[in-house]
């Protein structure tokens, strides 16, 4: 991309910095700019809403730092320009058609008016969702002006959801035919040749634990005692790498996706399903080729060797987390039911292991949602993390560990993962967040302080707002060559292993471990793309999940037009207060002219809302009664009002 010349900014009283980045826009309007030189400016420059100058996600700009900021969770700037666009396409759906039509692009927010050019074929309705380019995106108050490329149905038809989706966040679809062809060329079964000089694992007893709709599985595990006593685990993972080959037209197509994207009833694999859900997926009854983690543990669970090795095993049983579990609880029997209990007790271990080195462990419950063959939401389902959860992700995260000690003792550089303290200031927002909860803390809060503050919360009502409250107040993880320790678990050395199958960054750690080409890997570049690529997933399987919840409370407003839900308060402003559906994990908001038997003000020492005649209050975390009224698909939001309440009457 061709640089523009900066321009010469006059001195404040500091040395005003300009420097070029990448936008990365916040849905509420304000944006972080990551700087081109990360060596240089390692850090990210906070854009309040005001100051990012009509810019949009992804877009190529120059900013300048606040050289008087007094905003102490980090640097603060303003957009001086737009170098360059980040895309040309944007999605949306047809809103107003009275004259003029108006689309609503969520990328682009409630603020900007997007005029769509009339099609020379066909029409347009309210509610036809669009693929559109732009023409002109307009200057600050000026509409963006676009044109039709497609039409992919209607906002009614959930069917669609997904193929929106994936041209809103230009995500690759279908695999093209070369890459495909090379993925059937390698056939569906592993051959003796391929077995040669690996160690042979088939005997071991392998299972795999994972989701009742799981195809992909990356990981098998193995476990024994030998005569001292001790654990012998095997974490066994695909050898994708056998497979694909840096430069190979699988390769390039797994780099552009980097990882896979999982919505509601369907996924976007990283890889064609030739290998994904057949060749590399470690299925029950089938020889698979593996990398094994192979670990030694005291019956402490203090590790006492390690090692890596390539290998090939036979699963001998796919278990879900539901029936393990069963087993476990002695509700089911199984042949396995030792190996699963060997498994618990050193899970059991490990938990306790990492806790004491200060992890913060929350298990938070997640809604899946259900739905049919069309897209269409059918209900949810409350997936609860229990004790096979966590055998897996204790096993997971050893072996990560593990692996990334491996390449450093071996002289060479992993793809860590790697994650930032938080800021002091930060953790402050916390720590008053959580106290205005009704926790208590001490002045200066120690790692224990914080476990002890979530397992306190796990059965209350608070526990799903206390542990987002928390991740909202922490840096994003991402993978950089430059070890910069793990803070979430508090570990020193920390890289991604296990799960080549669906992202990349695994697939470079399995070249590092054996392959010479891996020495050649631009580290620093692909930690950056696949860094970016999981955020852009991310945001993409949130929208659909959104959107599809929505249905869902649009079908039970139809069917039930005086249905109460419950809501917990989460965040509390002067003009209202947002909180969490119980029954959908769903946010909404009540403006302060809702809340009717009261004239409210808002206390910001305590976030609370407090009435001036009644003395009723509005805190964090108390449980409403709410009505949803209205639920608008276009703009992705529904209203709502208190189940008792009436509009708040004029003063």
């Amino acid at each position: 991309m061709a640089k523009r010349p900066q321009k010469k900014k006059k001195k404040d009283s500091k040395d005003a910095q300009i420097l070029e980045g990448v936008l990365r826009l916040h849905p509420r309007g304000f944006g972080f700019v990551v700087p081109s030189d990360s060596k240089k400016h390692p850090e990210d420059i906070f854009i309040p809403k005001p100051f990012t100058a009509d810019a949009i996600d992804s877009d190529q700009v120059e900013v300048e730092i606040n050289p008087n900021s007094n905003w102490k969770k980090g640097p603060d700037g303003k957009i001086l320009r737009i170098l360059e666009r980040g895309r040309s396409t944007l999605a949306g759906t047809v809103d107003y058609t009275d004259g003029a039509i108006m689309a609503y692009v969520p990328l682009l927010g409630e603020a900007k008016n997007v005029i769509v050019k009339k099609p020379k074929k066909g029409s347009l309705k309210v509610g036809d969702r669009l693929f559109l380019k732009v023409i002109e995106w307009g200057e600050k108050k000026k509409p963006t002006s676009c044109e039709v490329l497609k039409k992919f149905g209607h906002i009614s038809d959930a069917s669609i959801d997904v193929q929106a989706t994936l041209h809103e966040y230009e995500l690759p679809k279908a695999f093209p035919k070369e890459v495909v062809s090379e993925a059937k060329g390698f056939g569906e079964a592993v051959s003796e040749k391929e077995q040669s000089g690996r160690l042979d694992l088939t005997k071991t007893t392998c299972i795999t634990i994972d989701p009742d709709t799981a195809k992909d599985f990356d990981d098998a595990l193995s476990i024994s005692k030998n005569s001292k006593g001790n654990f012998l685990l095997g974490v066994h993972i695909a050898d994708v790498a056998h497979y694909v080959k840096p430069g190979s037209e699988l390769d390039q197509e797994a780099y552009k996706r980097c990882n896979s994207t999982y919505f509601p009833g369907t996924c976007i694999p990283m890889l064609p399903e030739e290998l994904s859900n057949n060749l590399c997926s470690l299925r029950q009854g089938v020889v698979r080729l593996t990398v094994s983690a192979l670990m030694e543990f005291n019956p402490e669970g203090k590790l006492v060797q390690s090692n890596v090795k390539r290998s090939y095993i036979r699963s001998m049983k796919r278990f879900t987390y539901g029936e393990a579990k069963k087993i476990l609880e002695g509700k089911k029997q199984s042949n396995h039911a030792n190996t699963l209990k060997l498994m618990e007790e050193l899970c059991l271990l490990l938990k306790k292991e990492k806790t004491a080195r200060g992890s913060i462990d929350f298990a938070l419950p997640e809604l899946i949602v259900q739905v049919d063959e069309q897209g269409n939401p059918t209900g949810v389902k409350i997936e609860t993390y229990h004790i096979t959860h966590q055998i897996v992700e204790e096993f997971m995260l050893k072996a990560n560990e593990i692996v990334a000690k491996t390449l450093i003792d071996m002289g060479k550089t992993p793809l860590f993962r790697v994650h930032e303290e938080p800021s002091n200031e930060n953790m402050a927002d916390f720590y008053a967040n959580a106290r205005a909860l009704g926790f208590s803390l001490p002045p200066n809060p120690s790692d224990k302080d914080l476990q002890t503050l979530f397992d306190e919360a796990k059965n209350s009502p608070f526990s799903q707002q206390l542990a987002i409250s928390f991740i909202r107040n922490l840096k994003l993880a991402n993978y950089s060559p430059h070890n910069l320790g793990h803070f979430g678990l508090a570990l020193e050395h920390y890289c991604h292993f296990t799960s080549p199958i669906r992202r990349y960054s695994d697939l470079i750690t399995e070249r590092l471990l054996f392959d010479e080409e891996g020495e050649k890997l631009n580290l620093e570049k692909i930690g950056q793309v696949c860094s970016e690529r999981e955020r852009l997933s991310f945001r993409a399987e949130v929208s659909v999940k959104l959107l599809k919840k929505l249905r869902l409370l649009k079908s039970w407003l139809e069917e039930n037009p005086s249905g109460t839900y419950t809501g917990y308060i989460t965040r509390i402003k002067p003009f209202g207060l947002f909180f969490e559906i119980k029954e959908l994990f769903l946010e909404g908001f009540l403006h302060i002219s809702q809340l009717a038997d009261d004239y409210y003000l808002f206390n910001p020492t305590n976030e609370i809302l407090e009435g001036e005649r009644t003395g009723r209050r509005y805190s964090l975390g108390q449980e409403i009664a709410v009505l949803p009224t209205d639920v608008d698909l276009i703009r992705l939001k529904s209203e709502w009002v208190l189940a008792s309440g009436k509009k708040r009457r004029k003063k």
